[in-house]
């Protein structure tokens, strides 16, 4: 056997188009080169360019690359080592799957204090690329109406009556309780920020990882393993400094709950930048003013991450200098992070009009932003290995649970006579 793969291109430009069959890509620029450059090398950023998409063996990167299992598993645990792949057992064989950059690899360089790579240096190109440069934030968060995250409702402020309406999902305590693994790192936004001198006072050490991700992170020293009772902790101790609670948009497993601030977090950042374009999911709430009890404080303005909340004029002839609480709903996340705020009992919580719909799972959620990002067959056509069976199996599925118009748009990216049939009995 060959003692490895002929990268011909440039490795990096290589890495990038790769990493652009995620349908959360990361646009090309040379700013997204030089982190790449910091994190693999340009023997590791070549043969990482052509793994596949789905999970895959040490075996069948073996393939891939054409060199020996052992070498090729050796690169694998490398690359595991330092976050740029999450591993874990299957069926008693070693699987490895490729994260995308976000949330994925570049939060995970930042998770944790190391000193095999310059931080400082990699966060000042991170603030660049995500922070000045608007290509890869848009790309994130505001194209297709399939978000990466959605936002957790603050569970401290809600009454009996709200409670009763908030499903187990829909709850950041009911993640940690019934997570198969609880991994707590150190927060990738503010660290980020502090190397360049931007940081807020927010706690550090609360970026909550889940399940199978949060295994592997452990495992290689990416995440500090805690039990429920602590990862309780961890939510309370963000709801005491007044964080916004941001996890991915999923109904099962989730794979993260971030503890934000509006300052540092990526999210919420783009949420205040992109609001009209829906970046963030929101909870199923929203907060209702009752104006006469309202003392135009501004506590609620301050808290607020995302500057929904305003004060306006009273409009009082009495008061000429009164203000009261104003709300744009378009822009607002239903966190409740500003009922926190408020001693006079002006704010409540009401149901949104709406109910936000959840994707049920990873698979439910990438194909829908696959669909609506124009990048469906990138899931379907795995060119770099043998489509399997199971893996097309679950794709399909998930696409055949979806509404019908998401269904049309699916075959009119994959023309596929096989999959149009399946959507047809499907019932179209």
């Amino acid at each position: 056997m060959a003692h490895g793969k002929t990268i011909k291109a440039d490795s990096y430009k290589l890495l990038s188009r790769r990493l652009n069959r995620f349908p959360q890509g990361a646009p090309p620029s040379d700013l997204l080169f030089q982190i790449l450059k910091v994190l693999f090398s340009e023997r590791e950023a070549g043969l990482v360019s052509l793994l596949p998409i789905k999970p895959f063996t040490g075996k069948r990167a073996a393939v891939i690359w054409r060199m020996e299992t052992g070498e090729a598993v050796k690169v694998l645990d490398g690359l595991a080592e330092r976050g740029l792949l999450l591993d874990y057992v299957e069926n008693g064989e070693k699987t490895y799957i490729l994260p995308p950059p976000m949330a994925g690899f570049f939060e995970f360089s930042l998770m944790h204090y190391r000193n095999d790579i310059d931080q400082k240096s990699l966060s000042e190109l991170f603030y660049q690329y995500m922070n000045v440069e608007e290509d890869f934030i848009k790309c994130l968060f505001t194209e297709g109406d399939t978000q990466l995250g959605r936002v957790f409702v603050n569970e401290e402020v809600l009454t009996n009556e709200n409670a009763l309406h908030v499903l187990d999902y829909e709850r950041a305590s009911e993640v940690v309780k019934t997570a198969s693994h609880i991994g707590v790192g150190v927060c990738y936004c503010r660290h980020k920020m502090q190397h360049v001198g931007k940081n807020c006072g927010a706690p550090m050490d609360i970026c909550l990882t889940f399940n199978g991700p949060a295994e592997s992170l452990i495992r290689h020293g990416i995440a500090r393993q805690v039990d429920a009772a602590e990862g309780l902790d961890v939510l309370q101790l963000a709801r005491d400094h007044n964080l916004v609670q941001f996890g991915e948009n999923v109904q099962e497993r989730p794979a993260f709950i971030c503890n934000c601030c509006g300052c540092c977090c990526e999210a919420l950042i783009a949420a205040r930048r992109f609001g009209f374009l829906d970046p963030v999911h929101t909870t199923n709430f929203i907060p209702e003013i009752e104006a006469e009890k309202c003392s135009g404080c501004g506590k609620c303005v301050t808290l607020c991450p995302v500057e929904a909340m305003t004060l306006v004029s009273a409009c009082d002839p009495h008061k000429p200098a009164r203000k009261k609480a104003k709300l744009d709903e378009g822009q607002c996340l239903g966190c409740g992070v500003c009922l926190r705020g408020c001693n006079t009992g002006a704010l409540r919580l009401a149901p949104r009009k709406e109910r936000v719909i959840t994707p049920v799972n990873s698979v439910h959620r990438v194909v829908l932003m696959a669909i609506e990002r124009g990048k469906l067959a990138n899931l379907i056509f795995d060119n770099q290995v043998t489509l399997s069976h199971r893996a097309m199996a679950a794709v399909l599925g998930a696409v055949l649970k979806l509404p019908p118009a998401k269904r049309f748009m699916a075959s009119e990216q994959f023309r596929s006579k096989y999959l149009l049939a399946l959507i047809e009995r499907a019932g179209v």
